[in-house]
């Protein structure tokens, strides 16, 4: 049994370790992210999680785990923005207000898929413009859903959080942990 991620993203890589789990191999699927037409937060961050398991090849026996990140603003998706302008008007559209995070994970084992999603509420502080300026020229908040990664300097941005600390980050612990031992892959083992 091999555990494949399904994801290019460090930070997951790197929550997994937390766990003591080690991916067998790193195969980040090519899917079109872009949310259908009138798709909602949560069911479009739900299917891409899916749609990335299906997509990675694996033998019968392997599990693929995948996750999506998203960021809504009530029925608003934020995602990755395409350059420094769009993560200006994300983040200014946070200022001051609170927004959900929505990480779900898909695993897959043969043609068995688990789920699971978490949703956190995070509040930002309104950001002055040489905070915005300093975070944008930093360049932290590229590939990042929403513009900004609260495990880094936007950190200083976030004075309240309501859920799941490594989901806001991109791969819940604890949803992950439960769906890897349905799946049969022993996460707690004994060296």
């Amino acid at each position: 049994m091999r555990l494949i991620l399904g994801s290019g993203s460090p930070r997951r890589k790197e929550l997994l370790a937390q766990l003591g789990v080690v991916p067998d191999a790193i195969l980040p699927p090519d899917i079109d992210e872009d949310p259908r037409k009138g798709e909602l937060p949560r069911p479009y961050c739900e299917r891409l999680a899916r749609e990335k398991a299906e997509a990675v090849a694996a033998g019968p026996d392997d599990i693929v785990l995948c996750a999506d990140t998203t960021v809504a603003l009530g029925r608003r998706i934020l995602g990755k923005p395409a350059d420094a302008g769009e993560a200006a008007a994300f983040l200014t559209l946070l200022g001051g207000r609170r927004h959900e995070v929505i990480t779900a994970v898909a695993l897959r084992r043969g043609d068995r898929v688990w789920e699971r999603v978490s949703v956190s509420t995070v509040k930002m502080k309104r950001l002055s413009d040489a905070e915005l300026n300093a975070y944008l020229a930093g360049g932290e908040w590229q590939g990042k859903a929403g513009g900004y990664a609260i495990q880094g300097a936007a950190g200083a941005f976030i004075p309240w959080i309501s859920g799941s600390f490594t989901g806001i980050v991109g791969l819940p612990l604890s949803e992950t942990a439960a769906l890897l031992s349905a799946a049969g892959y022993p996460v707690w083992r004994i060296a």
